[in-house]
């Protein structure tokens, strides 16, 4: 599904997948926001599991991602505002948002700038602060193939996916390779890589969000996630009065323990 969203570089062209369903606004909706470096494609079966179940989905490709226009945004807090923007021009009052990884931070910052229009909040992967190392940095400035296959180690626990999901013998390692690169490759004005770990990095107005957050909480965290361990959510969970999934994966939980993830979504949204 296309729209025209309209952003701080004016209306732009967005791209949102919708899970196999047309889209209809008069039902409830749900929120998908990506991660660094991703983009819609990692939400295929949640999205069309709440799409085949009752709900309007927008899983959305982030400005200068996938297939929406750019350029990338420059702070946590202009996406969210694009965000709330997007459900705006699909017709959309209020919404559950689901984020992930840096995401998460986005879901929150719209969820405290809009609380009459999210209903819920499921973050997955989520940590404030999410400081990134410097060292990941400057690999992301110098050398961005290095940095992937360092986000690579760091945030897969497995070596390959339960099957069928996505498909039988799916190689989690090598799909998410991939899609990193072919985000990098979108553009020849922008690092992209490091332009979203360092919006992650320059995040400060977590705290201040989350006490203005109205709506109930689910965080979803990957036993064995070294990018944002559960440890660095514990402080998250108690600020937002959250309720806690633990699921056996790392950091890229959706592709790693997918029928888990899915029962702490549909857990969130009361089906």
């Amino acid at each position: 599904m296309k729209l025209t969203v309209q952003g701080p570089h004016g209306p732009q062209e967005a791209y949102a997948y919708t899970g196999g369903k047309p889209f209809d606004p008069a039902l409830p909706c749900v929120v998908f926001i990506h991660g660094a470096m991703q983009d819609h494609s990692g939400w295929t079966l949640l999205a069309r599991w709440c799409a085949h179940h009752g709900c309007g989905v927008l899983a959305v490709n982030q400005p200068g991602h996938g297939r929406s226009a750019g350029p990338p945004l420059a702070s946590v807090e202009a996406l969210a505002d694009w965000t709330l923007a997007l459900m705006t021009a699909a017709g959309v009052r209020e919404a559950t948002l689901v984020g992930h990884s840096m995401g998460t931070l986005i879901a929150l910052e719209a969820a405290a700038r809009a609380p009459e229009r999210v209903t819920r909040l499921v973050l997955l992967g989520a940590a404030y602060p999410m400081k990134v190392s410097d060292v990941l940095l400057s690999t992301a400035r110098e050398a961005p193939s290095k940095a992937i296959d360092m986000v690579n180690t760091l945030s897969i626990s497995t070596l390959a996916s339960k099957p069928g999901y996505p498909g039988p013998g799916m190689w989690v390692h090598g799909s998410h390779r991939a899609l990193m690169r072919n985000q990098q490759a979108l553009s020849d004005e922008i690092n992209l890589f490091e332009h979203d770990f360092r919006l992650c990095d320059a995040y400060r107005g977590g705290a201040e969000a989350m006490a203005r957050i109205q709506c109930p909480t689910t965080l979803i965290t990957g036993a064995r996630d070294q990018m944002t361990p559960p440890k660095a959510t514990s402080a998250l969970a108690a600020a937002l009065k959250a309720y806690v999934v633990t699921v056996a994966a790392g950091h890229e939980l959706m592709a790693e323990a997918p029928d888990a993830v899915l029962a702490g979504l549909r857990r969130a949204l009361g089906a």
